[in-house]
């Protein structure tokens, strides 16, 4: 029998024995000794183990795993063995709050066991499974191989020296046509042939990329090629698991393949090769690594995204994610490559005035801030200048020497906060915090965004930047790269007029405007609230009118019955979101700023729901349908998977229960507005149009447009927007509201700043 040894964090009443159903047995151990210690450091280990006297370790819990390993993610490493004898594993003990993770416990107990038994092999990889091409004849005789193999789909891959086409260039591709061997093969023995019979191979066969939207861009742009039929790994396992950040080739490969982790040898020779030359992590060029290194993890991924394209497509047999991935996700992908390609329109001049002003802005606010009393008392009592990035005089000035009262918001170490949020509370109580929070702001829009904008522009002044499909749960399009489009300032015009259109040109936006209550409105059936948008005129006033028979018209509501108004503001917003009386109280006062008790939110709630009682019924209907099953299907076929309903946890189960219903009604108006832009883009093309979307922000979508074609892409865009794709009110469409400027700003950058430029 193999000796096994099993170290957890530090004393705990998990029986490691029954967990493991006594498969093997095992010397018992733990980094620390002290049970009464909560957060484990380095210096708190006083375990006494030599892994050189066992066969196997396993490790429960991240800390055991980063005390004898380099690897810090024991999620995606959990049951796989890492480093020759390591099995890592999660903690079972948090499955009691967390059942989502009760799959990967169940799916790592079965491997350590079947690694320990001896079930499991390592699998080699030699020359007949990865192998290089740098010869044209040899690139050219496999490529025709993949041409004539039987399969109808060809995985693909490459390794480029950038993460934008404009950035870097390709130094070689990866292919794999049958999963049982694939190639890398060095872009420079590329020759006329070579790529003609690419173009053929990608004519004939399926194209399966992981991460189709990356690998696509650098293929159409240093290549011309075309792909007609293409897949995505990356986004098939999206469909199976929608949660953020587990849709990565390296963990899939990890949990889906025998091939482990196959990258690490080339990881190896990068850390070593930094170590001799100095190089920064940040500074390493992928073209330093030898072709001879890179072939074998190159060839690997395509080898591993044909094996995973052969497991995940199974998850096509259900006609509703079949719909999502056929009719949103890979015509999305298609829009977003050409929205990301159309880029971002900058001017340049704008944003060197605007870092100025900015600049200086910053330098009055600190001035104002040092110059006020309270600060040179502060000083005078520390003998020393107070510096307001440092939260720990900051927490010494606010609550010690000021005496605020703390808002009761926390840090992750139980400290008292000193963020946006609670300097905005605290700023009622004194000028101060209002001072440092209004230096912070001005800061971060020049450090985030001016500052980092102008190195980034390409030659035509315009930013290339990410939109991604799979990083939320309900469907909404993110952003990241080198501009998180999701995150403009969007009450500071400075960014947003520095987004300019060309001479001759306009920025068009396109807001949704109460996109969530339409939808909610027409799933619960609800012909009261329907009848809300089918009235027209201001929405909030005309909810606001009918929950309370107000004995006004509507278009007095917002003059004569401001708070009633902002109440039925506050409960239409917050319905979907499980808002319950002490929020809708909360939201009230902070909104009118006339303190709004927990009793009177009580009785707006229940005077909505008297006016909408189909609305009220249909929540209570989802919520109980959550809680039963532990997910919730969108209107349109998106899967919200939900396991902690079963949680033990009352907070994490009613938050779990929030979610889906917010789900419902948030994705199916997201979808709304993507199916409307990707349509748009569609007609663009077919139609030989100039206008270029270049972006998707929240419910907006932005675009340069040409004046002569201002009034056709507004008439076309609102017409595939509001299309009716089943959630529809006969007779009231959703809202559009277009706003068409020559900034983004909308004229407000000028009147901040002048118009001298």
């Amino acid at each position: 029998m193999p000796k096994v040894a099993l170290v957890e964090t530090k004393p705990s009443k998990t029986n490691f024995n029954r967990e493991f159903d006594g498969a093997f047995e095992f010397d018992q151990f733990q980094l620390c000794s002290d049970p009464s210690i909560k957060k484990v450091l380095k210096r708190d280990c006083d375990i006494d183990m030599n892994p050189d006297e066992y066969d196997w370790v396993v490790l429960v819990g991240s800390d055991a795993l980063k005390y004898f390993t380099k690897i810090n993610s024991v999620t995606e490493y959990s049951g796989k063995k890492v480093e020759g004898k390591f099995l890592p594993v999660i903690n079972p003990a948090m499955l009691a709050f967390k059942p989502e993770a009760k799959r990967t416990w169940e799916d790592s107990k079965e491997n350590i066991k079947k690694y320990i038994s001896g079930e499991i092999e390592d699998v080699t990889i030699d020359d007949q499974i990865a192998f290089g091409i740098q010869d044209t004849e040899k690139a050219n005789e496999f490529i025709q191989a993949a041409i004539k193999d039987p399969h109808g789909y060809v995985a693909l891959d490459s390794e480029t020296t950038g993460l934008y086409p404009r950035d870097g260039y390709m130094l070689g591709i990866s292919l794999s046509y049958n999963g049982e061997c694939g190639a890398y093969i060095d872009t420079d023995c590329f020759d006329d042939r070579t790529e003609q019979l690419l173009q053929q191979l990608f004519d004939k066969k399926i194209v399966v990329f992981h991460n189709a939207k990356f690998d696509m861009a650098f293929f159409e742009y240093h290549f011309n090629f075309k792909f007609p039929q293409f897949e995505d790994t990356m986004l098939l396992h999206y469909l199976i698991d929608e949660n953020p950040g587990g849709h990565g080739l390296k963990p899939l490969s990890l949990k889906y393949t025998p091939y482990g982790d196959y990258e690490k040898p080339m990881y190896d020779w990068i850390e070593q090769y930094r170590k001799e030359h100095g190089v920064l992590k940040g500074d390493f060029q992928w073209s330093s690594i030898p072709f001879d290194i890179m072939k074998t993890y190159a060839a690997m991924d395509a080898v591993c995204t044909f094996l995973l394209y052969e497991k995940f497509i199974k998850i096509k047999q259900n006609t509703k994610l079949k719909y999502v991935y056929d009719n949103i996700l890979i015509p999305g992908t298609r829009f977003l490559t050409d929205i990301q390609d159309n880029g971002v329109p900058f001017d340049k001049k704008r944003l060197y005035v605007a870092q100025d002003a900015m600049q200086t802005d910053i330098d009055d606010a600190i001035s104002t801030l040092y110059e006020n009393d309270k600060i040179r008392r502060f000083e005078e009592i520390n003998g020393k200048p107070f510096n307001p990035n440092s939260t720990v005089q900051l927490r010494s000035l606010l609550f010690d020497h000021l005496g605020l009262t703390p808002t009761g918001k926390k840090t992750g170490t139980g400290a008292e906060s000193t963020d946006a949020e609670v300097l905005k509370e605290l700023s009622t109580q004194s000028d101060v915090p209002q001072l440092i929070l209004d230096i912070r702001q001005k800061s971060k829009i020049k450090n985030t965004y001016l500052d980092k904008i102008i190195p980034q522009l390409d030659r035509d002044s315009r930013l290339r930047t990410g939109f991604n499909l799979h990083s939320t749960t309900s469907g909404r399009l993110s952003s990241s790269g080198k501009l998180n489009m999701q995150q403009l300032p969007r009450d500071n015009p400075t960014v947003k007029g520095c987004i300019k259109a060309a001479p001759g040109n306009k920025i068009v936006a396109m807001d949704l405007t109460t996109a969530e209550v339409y939808v909610a409105a027409v799933l619960a059936k609800d012909e009261a609230l329907m009848d809300v948008f089918r009235s027209g005129g201001n929405f909030h006033s005309t909810i606001a009118h009918k929950v309370f028979r107000l004995p006004c018209e509507v278009e007095e509501v917002a003059e004569l019955y401001a708070d009633r108004r902002q109440a039925a503001k506050a409960v239409t917003f917050g319905i979907m979101y499980g808002a319950g009386p002490a929020k809708i109280s909360e939201q009230v006062t902070k909104d009118s700023g006339k303190y709004f008790s927990r009793n009177e939110a009580q009785e707006v709630i229940n005077d909505y729901f008297e006016a909408f009682h189909n609305l009220k019924s249909w929540i209570e209907d989802r919520q109980k349908f959550i809680e039963q099953n532990g997910f919730v299907y969108s209107f349109f076929g998106r899967k919200r998977r939900l396991p902690n309903v079963e949680s033990s946890d009352k907070g994490i189960k009613s938050h779990s229960i929030r979610s889906g219903l917010n789900f419902l009604v948030q994705s199916a108006a997201s979808d709304i507005n993507l199916l409307g832009a990707i349509d748009m883009g569609d007609f663009i093309k077919a139609a030989k149009m100039e206008s270029r979307i270049f972006a998707l922000v929240h419910d907006s979508i932005l675009a340069e447009v040409p004046e002569y074609e201002v009034d056709l892409y507004c008439e076309t865009l609102q017409k595939l927007v509001q299309k009716d794709r089943g959630i529809y009110i006969p007779g009231a469409p959703i809202g559009c509201d277009f706003d068409i400027g020559e900034d983004y700003s909308m004229g407000k950058f000028t009147k901040l700043y002048g118009n001298t430029i």
